[in-house]
């Protein structure tokens, strides 16, 4: 009864799931790493400090009519004040979303989990494949 079915079952089950376990661990720290090093702009997209526009100063709307321009529009200090910080909080807004370049923040992402696999991944497959072919051979 050394030698079960179920022992064997559980023996491999487990070491499989150690293994799933080790190359999603070890794909995910390099990938880690190749965005730390190499691909520094993957994530740049994704953790902006602010990711929507800064929003406009309240106006009271009763004082605007169809003939109100922004020059006869009465403003108090205050709420001038409030809309040039606006307007400079969403220059300096656009300003930054413009140094962001997009499309190759994601491919670099995507570069990055796809070498974090394959360097994860090869030397894995071509260990096991190895072992493989050598049991075979020693059973012939």
């Amino acid at each position: 009864m050394k030698n079960s079915w179920i022992r064997i079952v559980y023996y491999y089950l487990f070491a499989v799931v150690g293994l799933v376990l080790t190359v999603v661990a070890g794909v995910r720290l390099v990938n880690l790493g190749l965005k730390m090093t190499i691909f520094q702009q993957a994530d740049q997209a994704n953790y902006g400090c602010e990711a929507r526009v800064p929003v406009p100063a309240f106006i009271d709307e009763t004082k605007i009519n169809s003939t109100t321009t922004a020059e006869n529009l009465d403003l108090s200090n205050a709420q001038k004040s409030d809309i040039n910080n606006w307007l400079a909080d969403y220059r300096a807004w656009q300003e930054r979303q413009a140094k962001i370049d997009y499309l190759t923040s994601q491919r670099q992402s995507e570069a990055s989990i796809s070498i974090a696999m394959l360097i994860i991944g090869l030397p894995l497959f071509f260990f096991h494949f190895r072992v493989i072919r050598k049991e075979r051979i020693g059973l012939a």
